[in-house]
């Protein structure tokens, strides 16, 4: 598939340098939107793509990754979508690269950070999770990422101990992101206190607790509370590591946890019965969610995913102008 929007690698790399971020040998293409507004420091915004092949069928998958960018972009945002095609790390996707994706699915690898040297050897389509987003996100200069939930503890860790590593990656990667906590399939207790134990500095954005994804208190209390984006751009000069913030799902698209968790234990059972492992769990339980309650999961995904990519963009226009 021809790639004519993108740039090549060696004016990527190049354009990394002068960001302070090492270059390396990985081939990595910057869409020419993105790339000029990085070098004229006006604000981006990564998105993920594994909710386009992975989260949605086609073509709800498409309008919904279309909608996302156009939001941005109404805030004045360049948005870059993330993800590999052909075997190049590819940083704002054509409208055909989207396409692609979207109508093959869940044909197209899923990739956290330690699987992209095999998808680039192999010269794979795969979409990028938040692991695997954040490690792109980074190499390219961009400052604040917006996803809908982020990966965690796994329920029944105790029989069979599964981490997701994006909790490693919050930590290791110095961007800003946005989320709606963590998705409540997942053990919430345990989540954050790996949170914790991996130094993720953690801010509700306008709430006490940690959201949990479908819903918006969890009962974990939250150390620090922020209003403003500002605040945040000033706590990011300052930070080590990377940011979490997390941002309730609006109240009206809420699924109270009495209700989604009935639905949650059922979509559970029959992962185990299944002998889902891995990373098929997390998949396999949203589109379970999806059937079990009749689509209003996805309705609540939708809502939340748009809701941070408001909140992110404030943030990423905040970082830059502070940058300035």
């Amino acid at each position: 598939m021809q790639e004519t929007a993108c740039m090549e690698p060696s004016e990527c790399l190049t354009h990394n340098e002068s960001h302070g971020v090492i270059a390396s040998p990985l081939p990595i293409s910057v869409h020419p939107r993105v790339m000029e507004a990085l070098r004229s420091k006006r604000p981006v915004l990564a998105l993920e793509s594994t909710v386009i092949t992975h989260g949605l069928p086609w073509p709800a998958n498409l309008e919904l990754a279309e909608e996302l960018e156009a939001i941005a972009h109404g805030q004045g945002v360049e948005p870059a979508t993330i993800a590999v095609v052909a075997g190049r790390i590819t940083i704002g996707l054509s409208a055909e690269e989207k396409r692609h994706l979207a109508q093959a699915g869940t044909a197209c690898w899923k990739l956290s950070s330690y699987d992209l040297p095999v998808a680039l050897a192999r010269k794979a389509w795969g979409s990028t999770t938040v692991a695997g987003t954040l490690f792109c996100a980074q190499r390219a200069g961009i400052r604040v990422f917006a996803t809908g939930g982020i990966g965690g503890v796994h329920r029944g860790y105790a029989q069979l101990p599964d981490v997701s590593h994006d909790l490693m990656a919050l930590a290791r990667y110095d961007l800003v992101t946005v989320s709606a906590g963590a998705k409540a399939i997942l053990d919430l207790p345990a989540t954050w206190e790996q949170l914790e134990t991996q130094g993720v500095l953690t801010l509700g954005w306008r709430c006490k607790e940690f959201p949990a994804f479908y819903y918006g208190n969890s009962g974990i209390l939250l150390p620090y509370t922020v209003e403003h984006a500002s605040e945040i751009a000033e706590i990011y000069k300052t930070r080590t590591g990377g940011i979490l913030v997390v941002n309730p799902v609006p109240g009206t698209a809420e699924i109270p946890r009495a209700e989604i968790e009935p639905c949650i234990i059922e979509a559970c059972a029959r992962a185990e019965a299944q002998g889902i492992r891995g990373k098929a769990v997390t998949p396999f339980l949203l589109h379970a969610l999806k059937d079990i309650t009749w689509g209003r999961s996805v309705e609540t995904n939708c809502a939340l995913l748009r809701h941070n990519v408001e909140v992110g963009a404030q943030i990423a226009i905040s970082i830059a102008r502070a940058a300035l």
